[in-house]
């Protein structure tokens, strides 16, 4: 393998973890390297970055809760700008959160993955100082419950982002507008949102 197509630090954790996890199974799941991939960071995922190096360092970020991390997209880019970072990693696949313990157990131990709906999430409160969904809510049915339970999750921030125009992925059953997602989440009890723009998607950063 080409160590430099990768991101060393979370590729080689995966690799030692995922030997310690499967050693001795006869038949290990397929090992998923494309994942850690070393690639250019969608525009998205750079504009959420960006405001996180604006509050790491100020102390606004010491913990942040991913909702819906999937196969990593921002996951790991995050991993990799922020290493010290504390990074609870919530996921309703049995094989994604495997995946990431691999990750832990290799060596990333900032990184605390949890199998568990955001919907149905039993987190205490205010336990996370920002929580991110990217590329989640438009999946979620109950977009109040999901909304409801991230903003109290969350002590600082909340950083969503959506497609802004319909698509043909089946999984997609919701479109909103930025008006959608600020009422859902000044119901919630934010105290104001802020809109970025990027391409073909709405990121929004809702304010404690």
């Amino acid at each position: 393998m080409n160590q430099s197509r990768y991101i060393p630090r979370i590729t080689d954790a995966y690799q030692r973890g995922y030997e310690l996890k499967y050693a001795g199974l006869e038949n290990p799941p397929e090992k998923k390297l494309h994942y850690f991939k070393e690639k250019e960071d969608l525009p998205r995922v750079q504009v959420v970055l960006g405001f996180l190096q604006g509050i790491v360092p100020a102390c606004q970020c010491d913990s942040l809760l991913d909702v819906g991390s999937g196969r990593g997209v921002f996951l790991f880019p995050l991993l990799r700008e922020f290493p010290e970072l504390e990074v609870t990693s919530l996921d309703i696949l049995p094989h994604r959160v495997a995946l990431l313990e691999c990750v832990r157990s290799g060596g990333v131990e900032n990184l605390h993955p949890m199998l568990a709906n955001i919907c149905d999430s039993g987190i205490p409160d205010k336990s996370f100082d920002v929580v991110t969904m990217l590329e989640v809510l438009e999946h979620i049915p109950d977009t109040e419950r999901a909304v409801r339970n991230a903003v109290r999750l969350a002590r600082n921030y909340v950083i969503v982002s959506v497609p802004s125009k319909p698509d043909d992925n089946p999984e997609h059953i919701h479109l909103f507008s930025n008006e959608d997602l600020k009422n859902h989440f000044l119901a919630a009890g934010c105290s104001k949102v802020k809109f970025m723009s990027v391409t073909n998607h709405r990121v929004m950063i809702a304010y404690l």
